[in-house]
């Protein structure tokens, strides 16, 4: 399919077990584990959200990765952008899926990295009253400069795989957090030096900004070669206003079975593409949706959100970056399969391929 921007989605590699997972939670932890036992909250709460065609997958099964890849590919989406755990020292977790498909050359789909540099917590997919303190499950750390180069040497196969996703032909490398990282520009000058050193032009590093939209420049110190904006704070507070949102988020700490802030996803996509990302280096985020009481009760739950809607939210972003060159028109699609978040485009029981056909519709370029 011939499309209008590049959408790029964030895929989530927790849906098979693993060791630390199951030392704490339990063997045979994944994320289906919370999206099954979800209920809802209050009246016209849709949980839990169960999968269609791909069922209750495990990503150890290659026909998954295939049948994942073949959906995305006929909805218009260019490629998945794997959640990439580096802990320092060589230390990583959930990296069997990427692997696989990095070793098999199965599927034959676009990819790119996505760095998620932050501790792992029990906090991070505990429900409501089972949360009996925020326990370390593995600790992010950033050791250095020997640390930065075991990291791109570990990641090296994979920029120069074929499929690797590139923009202004470097392969594209996303940070969750740039201000974690101790001396990122550092970073990112030895990066590009060993870059070059083993026959590419670079890295691209983009960076996924959570801050206030007029604030993004804050940034420039990072000295980054582009920037998401998932524009989730703004949009809320346009929509509910900053002192309700405030105060709902204050009071869920304390009451956290007992506070529910719901915003309307009809009002909020009004506000969810950042405006600013007509500029070239500063690229759009989109979501179908948000409803992490699967993992956690203290959490904003975004209501009557459907196909329908997100088709309107996914046409203004790729309207927006229209004016750019098609290597810069790129979009972060969160997520392809965040279940236990509610933010997810693949097939389920309530609404089908209807997300799916919303970005087909949205992007194809006719």
């Amino acid at each position: 399919m011939k499309t209008k921007s590049r959408i790029i989605a964030m895929y989530l590699p927790q849906f098979h077990p693993i060791p630390e997972n199951d030392a704490v939670w339990g063997k045979g932890f994944t994320e289906w584990t919370n999206v099954t036992k979800a209920k809802p909250l209050f009246r016209g709460h849709h949980q839990p959200h169960l999968p269609a065609d791909l069922g209750f997958y495990d990503l150890r099964m290659p026909e998954v990765r295939e049948q994942q890849a073949e959906l995305a590919k006929e909805a218009g989406v260019e490629g998945f952008m794997y959640w990439h755990y580096w802990f320092g020292n060589g230390r990583r977790l959930l990296e069997r899926p990427f692997n696989e498909v990095l070793a098999s050359g199965k599927p034959d789909f676009p990819f790119c990295l996505g760095w998620a540099n932050h501790t792992w917590k029990t906090s991070s997919w505990v429900t409501g009253k089972e949360f009996k303190g925020d326990n370390l499950i593995m600790e992010q750390l950033y050791p250095g400069k020997e640390d930065w180069e075991l990291h791109f040497n570990t990641l090296l196969p994979a920029f120069k795989d074929k499929r690797y996703i590139r923009v202004e032909g470097k392969p594209l490398f996303l940070i969750y957090s740039p201000p974690d990282v101790p001396d990122i520009v550092e970073m990112k000058k030895y990066w590009n030096e060993l870059a070059v050193r083993n026959g590419l032009k670079g890295v691209f590093f983009v960076g996924l900004y959570y801050g206030k939209e007029d604030e993004v420049y804050k940034w420039d110190e990072y000295q980054l070669d582009a920037i998401s904006i998932c524009n989730i704070r703004d949009a809320e507070v346009n929509v509910n206003g900053r002192y309700k949102r405030g105060l709902y988020f204050r009071l869920r700490k304390r009451l956290l079975n007992f506070i529910i802030d719901k915003y309307d996803y009809a009002k909020l996509i009004k506000h969810l593409v950042a405006k600013s990302c007509k500029k070239e280096n500063l690229f759009p985020c989109i979501m179908p949706g948000w409803d992490r009481s699967p993992r956690s009760k203290m959490a904003e739950i975004w209501v009557n959100n459907t196909p329908e809607l997100f088709e309107k939210h996914v046409k203004d972003a790729v309207d927006l970056v229209q004016e750019k060159d098609y290597d810069k028109r790129v979009i972060f699609l969160r997520s392809w399969n965040e279940w236990g978040e509610g933010n997810y485009v693949e097939p389920d029981l309530e609404y089908g391929h209807g997300y799916l056909d919303a970005i087909a519709k949205a992007n194809r370029d006719e």
